[in-house]
C-alpha cells in the first residue's frame, strides 16, 4: 500500500517476479503517452481501421473485439475491452520510434523509475513482468507523475468517449463504461472489483494472472497485489476478496494519518 507517495505496509514476497496479466496494459498505455511527448507521436495520429486513432485504440474504441485480427464494430461505437487495440498502439509508436517496443518501454519508464526487475515479454497488452517492489515505483509515477506532465497524466486518467458502455470481461455490462488511455476508471460501476469506499475517481486495472492494482486520488492512496492463479480459476472468490481488500485498507489509513 502507498499513500503520499510513500509505502506503508507491505505483505509478503515484495521483490518476486509476476506476470502482471493486464496491469500491462497501464504500462503501455502510459510508455505511448512519453512517446506523445517526446513528439514521436500523437493521440489523434490514425492508427487501426479507418477513423480510429492512437487515442481510439488506447481507450478501447477503435472497434476490435478482445483478441480480433479485423475490427467487429465501426469505430467509437462502444467499449469492446481489446487486447488488439492495445497491441496496435504498441506498434504504432514501435514504427514511429524506430525501437522495438519492450526497448522503447524500458528506456521511457523501467529505466528512469529503477524498475529493474520489471520487462516485457511478449504482448504489450499483458505480458509485462514485475515485483510488488518495482510496480510501487510505477505506482507512484502514477500518483506524481515525472516521465510525463501532469496536463497529459489527467488526460490519460479521464473518461476517453464517456458516453460508450461496454462489458468489462469477468465483471459485467456497463453503460457508461469510462475509461482512460490504457487506464479503467471506477466512476459508479457496480458491482466492481475496487472497495466500496473507492471514490469515483479512482483508477488502475485487474489483470488474468489474478493481479490488481488501483489508485485513489481523493484520499492519495495506492494499492497492489500480485499472485500467480489465473482468475478464471477464482474470479468469484477474487470479486470478493478483492473489494474486502481494498475496504480494509482504506479503514485502516486513519492509522497512518
Amino acid at each position: 500500500m502507498i499513500r503520499h507517495d510513500s509505502v506503508i505496509a507491505t505483505h509478503g514476497e515484495t521483490d518476486r517476479v509476476f506476470r502482471l496479466a493486464s496491469i500491462s496494459k497501464v504500462i503501455t498505455g502510459w510508455t505511448c503517452l512519453v512517446a506523445v511527448e517526446e513528439g514521436s507521436v500523437s493521440l489523434d495520429d490514425p492508427v487501426g481501421p479507418p477513423g480510429a486513432t492512437l487515442r481510439h485504440c488506447l481507450a478501447h474504441a477503435a472497434g476490435y473485439g478482445f483478441d480480433t485480427a479485423a475490427p467487429i464494430m465501426g469505430v467509437g461505437k462502444r467499449r469492446i475491452y481489446s487486447n488488439t487495440g492495445i497491441e496496435t498502439a504498441a506498434k504504432h509508436v514501435a514504427e514511429r520510434t524506430g525501437l522495438m517496443f519492450a526497448d522503447y518501454m524500458n528506456e521511457a519508464i523501467f529505466e528512469p523509475l529503477g524498475m529493474s526487475n520489471t520487462s516485457l515479454k511478449a504482448s504489450p497488452a499483458y505480458a509485462v513482468f514485475s515485483t510488488v517492489g518495482d510496480m510501487t515505483l510505477f505506482m507512484k509515477e502514477l500518483m506524481n507523475p515525472t516521465l510525463i506532465s501532469h496536463a497529459t497524466a489527467k488526460d490519460a486518467t479521464t473518461a476517453q468517449y464517456p458516453e460508450l458502455g461496454g462489458v468489462i470481461p469477468g465483471l459485467g455490462s456497463y453503460k457508461p463504461n469510462p475509461w482512460g488511455l490504457g487506464i479503467e476508471i471506477r466512476d459508479h460501476k457496480q458491482p466492481h472489483w475496487t472497495g466500496s469506499l473507492n471514490s469515483p475517481q479512482t483508477f488502475g486495472h485487474f489483470g488474468g494472472s489474478g493481479t490488481m492494482m488501483w489508485i485513489d486520488p481523493a484520499i492519495n492512496t495506492g494499492l497492489i497485489a500480485l499472485t500467480d492463479r489465473n482468475f478464471d480459476e477464482w474470479s468469484a472468490e477474487a470479486l470478493v476478496a478483492w473489494p474486502s481488500l481494498s475496504d480494509a485498507v482504506i479503514h485502516s489509513l486513519s492509522n497512518h494519518a
